[in-house]
């Protein structure tokens, strides 16, 4: 039987293996709780310390946790960083040769490993399933740990159907305590796992989702490549970036297209070779200052701390996925970007993947219902991070720190013209476009207007005392706010719905979100890594070059060996002794141990 390796102080293991002083949030309540034999839930942003949450109490208790993880590159990333901290953890996966999967099962028989990771599907298998049942037999099963939780809902696109299986953990291992944590969940998906993955009674830990170090920026779509490209260029030159797109083919166009205007960028999408793939995905992860063009089927799992920005070139689709997407930037806590270019050409082509898909008539009730959230969300007027906050239960105030708080977006009480626009779609039939629909509003006698007889309809002419382009925008939002619809067998007509009833009886009003025109950037906050004055940058960058070596010589991701905030830490204290960096965030005894004079040496070569 296998004792634990630490005094049993949580706060012990947290500074001298991990290298921190303090708890974050419910980081303590968690660990205390899951130590004891708790079961939890545990929502908590990317960035948060969800993997402390288990890795500390696997550390307390006696015997092996076992920590169920949907993706092989999360599980190599993990028990890279905990060896490096000294701990005996290990992975089972296809990655492995025969002999190397033996090798580590050696390891776990012999009571050496504190976690082992595991994907779902070997978890399940008969074979593995009977040496939980030995570890169990023999005392030494510590925990359960089911990362990713939010893969058991079947309304989410990182459904696993293997993790539906998962029910059987406490049925097979009553007493052995279970944590599922996610970094996304609305309150029918906290429902969701935790009826599937018989976690009711289990504690729940909600923290909260504000990522303060994350500003939020949407714009709209004029052209949205060089739209990107300029924000690449004016904020974020050299950094690390993950750009959305929702088709493999524009996937492959824009990385091209990139890397035509200098832009080390990478494609990455599920139609790809595996091989392509993964080698991309790795350097990404193992080099700094590459930008990765994807679809939703990269960054589940992604632990890279130095994103620096995520861009999405079109609309995700809901609330949960932009901000599990956004969230893989600034995971180290220093400043960060979410920018998005949105028509609602996007809009539309999202209901019509929601109408046109397979799923029931309830799922397709709920895909609109969170496609209609995140418009409410694109088109807000007010702060973007009060209102993402609200879609999760959470109150706050302005932050400060969003585009429509830096720079608050002209609006324009456009209810008299949205009634005009939606009667001119009724008089002439509901068959006609926007282009069409404005004519007739201007009183314009196009071809077609005179053909069709239009310039007799009561809309004629009413609306022209508005300029087209207006009238464009109108358009737009009244189908992104779901008044109208796109009937795409018919050209693209514009029909009524439902919705527009109210406005068009007078029991609502329509305010405009103006298009913002091309101004001179106002100075704000900067978004880059800062150093204060009289702290030469050189020495940051001097270290992280020493960590870049490092790392290419053990074959693990620079982040790994220490994140960008323990660097910058380092910069700025100048430790002359070990004593002194061992009291930087970030740095247990372990490492202190094995890079301690190293690092001595850096900072005393750096005038």
């Amino acid at each position: 039987m296998n004792a634990p390796r630490y005094a049993p102080s949580a706060h012990h293991v947290l500074e001298h293996v991990f290298g921190y002083t303090a708890f974050r949030g419910e980081q303590q309540a968690i660990v205390e709780h899951l130590a004891t034999g708790g079961d939890a839930l545990v929502l908590m942003p990317t960035g948060g310390g969800k993997s402390l949450c288990y890795q500390i109490p696997a550390l307390l208790r006696e015997g092996t946790a076992i920590v169920v993880s949907p993706l092989i590159a999360l599980m190599h990333d993990q028990v890279s960083a905990l060896v490096e901290a000294g701990v005996a953890a290990a992975f089972l996966n296809s990655s492995l040769s025969l002999d190397e999967a033996r090798a580590v099962e050696r390891e776990l028989f012999g009571g050496r490993l504190d976690l082992l990771y595991v994907a779902p599907e070997r978890l399940l298998t008969p074979r593995f399933l009977d040496t939980l049942d030995e570890l169990r037999d023999t005392r030494r099963l510590a925990l359960f740990a089911i990362d990713e939780a939010h893969c058991v809902s079947q309304w989410g696109h990182d459904f696993r159907p293997e993790y539906l299986q998962l029910s059987i953990l406490p049925e097979r291992y009553p007493g052995i305590p279970r944590i599922a944590l996610t970094a996304t969940a609305d309150r029918h998906t906290r429902e969701e796992i935790a009826r599937n993955l018989r976690l009711q009674e289990a504690r729940r830990f909600v923290s909260s989702f504000d990522r303060p170090n994350i500003r939020y920026r949407m714009v709209d779509k004029a052209d949205p490549r060089r739209q990107l490209l300029a924000f690449i260029r004016e904020d974020h030159q050299g950094d690390a970036g993950i750009v959305y797109c929702l088709s493999r083919r524009k996937v492959e166009e824009t990385a091209a297209w990139l890397v035509e205007q200098g832009v080390d960028a990478l494609p990455y999408h599920a139609g790809m070779p595996t091989e392509e793939r993964a080698a991309n995905q790795t350097r990404f992860l193992r080099e700094d200052g590459i930008v990765m063009v994807a679809t939703i089927a990269f960054g589940m799992g992604i632990d890279k701390p130095d994103v620096r920005f995520v861009a999405h070139l079109d609309l995700p689709r809901s609330v949960e996925g932009y901000y599990q997407e956004t969230g893989r930037a600034g995971r180290d806590g220093l400043p960060a970007q979410a920018w998005m270019a949105w028509g609602a050409a996007d809009v539309v082509q999202q209901r019509r993947m929601i109408d046109e898909s397979e799923g029931s008539e309830d799922f397709k009730r709920m895909a609109r219902a969170r496609l209609d959230a995140l418009v409410g969300l694109v088109e807000s007027t007010g702060c973007r991070r009060q209102h993402l906050l609200e879609y999760f239960g959470e109150a706050s105030g302005p932050c400060g720190n969003c585009d429509n708080c830096l720079e608050p977006p002209r609006t324009w009480d456009a209810t008299d013209a949205a009634r005009k626009a939606l009667s001119c779609v009724f008089r002439t039939g509901q068959r006609y476009g926007a282009g069409h629909l404005i004519d007739v509003l201007r009183g314009e006698r196009s071809e077609k207007v005179v053909e069709r007889g239009h310039e007799a309809v009561s809309t004629f002419g009413i609306g022209a005392d508005v300029d087209d382009k207006t009238w464009r925008t109108l358009f737009r939002q009244l189908v992104a706010r779901g008044l109208l619809t796109v009937d795409h067998e018919r050209y693209g007509a514009l029909a009524l719905t439902d919705e527009a009833r109210p406005l068009l009886r007078g029991e609502a009003g329509f305010t405009l979100r103006l298009s913002a025109e091309k101004r001179q950037r106002t100075k704000r906050r900067s978004t880059t890594l800062e150093i204060p004055a009289g702290i030469p940058t050189t020495l940051f960058d001097r270290l992280r070059a020493w960590r870049t070596d490092l790392a290419r010589e053990r074959n693990v991701p620079a982040y790994v060996i220490f994140h960008d905030a323990t660097l910058r830490e380092i910069a700025l204290a100048r430790p002359t002794s070990l004593s002194e960096l061992a009291g930087v965030s970030g740095i247990g005894d372990r490492k202190l141990e094995a890079y301690g004079e190293a690092i001595l040496e850096v900072v005393a070569g750096t005038t």
